[in-house]
């Protein structure tokens, strides 16, 4: 990574409420608190590092509104509302110039078929494959090696990274950001037993992912047997996710690695689910709840619920539990000795 910022340059990008102190330094990188360089950006993203901030040597340094301490010479602080924001604005300005977007066409290496439709100001990479009647909208890019099926919309400023698919008749919002191998669109997992086989259960539905939806690496959404299966808007899901059929995710989700939701399941606003959470299918998870990580989740959870555990249980509970069960050796041994002392016989006066 190689950036060079000067300290005005930072101001006028960041804005900051106030500033301490003055640097003539150019910065030229990033770094955490602990470890930074003159010539480093660092910032206090969490007050149990507050005390790192009079040791750093990083050159600018953001920091709370209401941080009172003083820089060292040559050095600067910029006061903002949230440091770790200021600092995501920063490196969402970096990104593009690390990762300029190209200009718009179509690749000689790409097909695009005759029916599909393609705005003037959108990319399309190498080895990428637009289906019939299939429509990509204004400034999205789809780098290398990006399929987009038969009748699938995608809106405008999408960022599909390489290997993504978005299969049949499939809707992409808005601002959707795809990482390299997510599916969107593979069949729902739909079997009948009939006369001893597996019988395949066709999945005719399909799949709508919401304005400024972000997906990470290699999860799937998986296209409902009918109807639609729905991420939705503002919703961050991460990377080796499962979506089953018919799922329906509200607006803004979050959605940790290797979570998986089971078919006709409902997410209302605001769900967060830690990693490795699994729910079954056909429940519904109310607004603004949270699951914690490798919970496992058989019934439906009220608004605002936050439960933990394999069956979930509330926080409070499950965290009792977990003490006592850690005491339960030391129990069994008093058991096993008032057990002892019962069998002997009492003394005679």
């Amino acid at each position: 990574m190689q950036l060079a910022f000067t300290a005005a340059e930072l101001v006028a990008l960041l804005q900051p409420r106030a500033k301490r102190g003055a640097t003539t330094e150019v910065i030229r990188g990033i770094a955490a608190l602990v470890g930074a360089q003159s010539g480093d950006l660092s910032f206090l993203g969490n007050s149990k590092y507050k005390n790192e901030v009079k040791a750093t040597a990083a050159s600018v340094v953001l920091l709370p509104a209401d941080y009172a301490g003083e820089p060292k010479p040559n050095q600067l602080f910029l006061l903002v509302d949230n440091p770790s924001v200021a600092l995501a604005r920063f490196c969402s300005h970096l990104e593009q110039q690390l990762w300029p977007r190209p200009a718009p066409g179509v690749h000689a290496s790409a097909h695009v078929a005759p029916g599909a439709s393609v705005a003037a100001s959108a990319t399309i990479g190498p080895l990428c494959i637009v289906e019939d009647g299939a429509v990509v909208g204004e400034r999205t890019h789809l780098q290398a090696q990006v399929f987009v099926g038969r009748g699938a919309r995608i809106g405008e400023d999408c960022w599909l990274m390489p290997g993504a698919m978005v299969a049949a008749e499939c809707v992409l919002g808005n601002r959707v950001r795809l990482q390299p191998g997510v599916i969107i669109g593979g069949d729902g997992f739909g079997y009948e037993l009939v006369a001893g086989r597996h019988e395949r259960v066709p999945q005719v539905g399909t799949v709508v992912v919401e304005n400024d939806v972000e997906i990470g690496a290699n999860s799937t959404i998986d296209r409902a047997r009918f109807g639609r299966t729905v991420i939705g808007e503002g919703t961050k899901v991460d990377n080796l996710v499962q979506v089953g059929h018919n799922v329906v995710i509200g607006k803004h989700c979050i959605i940790c690695g290797q979570a998986g939701i089971s078919g006709s399941t409902t997410l209302e606003d605001y769900v967060v689910l830690g990693g490795q959470v699994g729910l079954a299918g056909h429940l519904t998870i109310g607004r603004g709840a949270q699951v914690g990580a490798q919970a496992g989740v058989p019934s439906d959870l009220a608004p605002g619920t936050t439960v933990r555990g394999t069956p979930s249980l509330p926080l409070m509970l499950e965290q009792r539990l977990t003490v006592l069960r850690n005491r339960l050796p030391e129990l069994f041994r008093r058991v096993d000795a008032i057990e002892e002392m019962l069998k002997k016989p009492s003394a005679t006066p």
